[in-house]
């Protein structure tokens, strides 16, 4: 018995604030602690499709066995502080905390009142690739996208609790730090433990899934953060739609309404808001037998999620043409390094995009 599954049980405190952290905190229960029962604080959001897919989530995660605490953790000036205060007893008591999201400033909170001796960090995506990264380099943790900017006045008044939690990230004689992921980990920190995510759980309790003669193609919010120009990413679409022959578009969760409708009016692709993570979506079916997506976390999940049905999952480049002119300098870079490391996606060059 590993010591993970010897330990795990309410003295485990796990923290999510996306439908994707929470998919994969249940793929770490089931890799390393079968049987085992979480107690899982969702700390909600306030978008309403991340919020939809988190209700979903916590409701597998109850016939899971574990126990599932919701916070309206941004439901008012006044919310952080009932959540915190409310809390703390269970952070304090936790032997273990697991965590979705090491860059979120409620989580890096939250750790300061902590001293559980191990710490989880679950597959977040890309930021995953990231966060082990600055880690290894003793960098101060940083979205991709937003590094190489000047911190903010609310950056430099957080500095000292993010710098606290730089520091619980970092194992020691008293403390174990495991990241959990499906993403190449090129640069691992001294005493780190890296375990893989093969999303055993998810292949277990869905599918395998039907399979349609065309394409679908999964979008992605790299506009809404700035990255990508809105104009050139549509055209990007259509163009990809128009030489693989797809049919439906994926939104991502965060992807804003008035680019859906432009993007559904523009291709003619039939635009889909799912109400689970993709990688459960595209397990339950149907599903295209080919899967197009521009860089993002899926081009490395969804050929786990999917391995033995067939399925063909192709990503396509970002052409440097598309960054706005607000992308940080590392933007380039790192969509590069996710298209280039995702091993079992077949790698399509960038389409023209006007």
């Amino acid at each position: 018995m590993s010591r993970r599954a010897g330990n795990a049980g309410h003295s485990t405190l796990a923290f999510v604030e996306s439908p994707v952290q929470l998919l994969n905190v249940l793929e770490w229960a089931h890799a390393g602690a079968p049987g085992a029962a979480l107690t899982l604080v969702v700390l909600s959001p306030t978008d309403p499709m991340t919020r939809g897919q988190l209700r979903r989530m916590a409701e597998l995660a109850r016939e899971e066995g574990h126990t599932v605490r919701w916070e309206e953790a941004r439901g008012g000036a006044t919310a952080p502080f009932r959540t915190i205060g409310g809390l703390a007893a269970l952070l304090r008591g936790a032997e273990r905390i697991v965590l979705g999201d090491p860059f979120s400033r409620y989580v890096q909170l939250l750790l300061t009142i902590t001293g559980a001796g191990d710490l989880v960090v679950v597959d977040d995506g890309t930021a995953t690739m990231e966060f082990v990264a600055q880690l290894a380099r003793g960098e101060r943790l940083v979205r991709w996208h937003r590094k190489g900017g000047r911190p903010g006045p609310r950056d430099l008044l957080f500095a000292p609790v993010s710098a606290s939690a730089r520091r619980r990230l970092t194992p020691g004689v008293r403390r174990t730090v495991e990241v959990f992921t499906s993403m190449p980990v090129e640069e691992t920190p001294p005493g780190v433990t890296v375990t893989a995510n093969a999303f055993a759980w998810t292949r277990d309790r869905f599918g395998p899934p039907r399979l349609t003669k065309g394409a679908d193609l999964v979008g992605t919010s790299l506009v809404e953060t700035g990255v990508v120009d809105g104009d050139r990413y549509l055209d990007a679409v259509r163009a990809l739609a128009a030489a693989h022959g797809a049919t439906r578009y994926f939104a991502h969760r965060r992807e804003s309404v008035e680019k859906l409708h432009r993007l559904a009016v523009g291709t003619g692709l039939e635009v889909v808001r799912p109400d689970l993570p993709l990688e459960l979506i595209a397990r339950r079916g149907p599903i295209g037998r080919t899967v197009l997506s521009f860089p993002s976390t899926v081009v490395h999940t969804l050929p786990l999620a999917l391995a033995g049905t067939g399925v063909r999952v192709a990503v396509c480049d970002i052409d440097p043409a598309w960054l706005t002119a607000h992308a940080s300098p590392r933007a380039r870079g790192f969509l590069s390094d996710v298209t280039g490391t995702a091993r079992d996606a077949h790698r399509l060059p960038a389409v023209s995009a006007g």
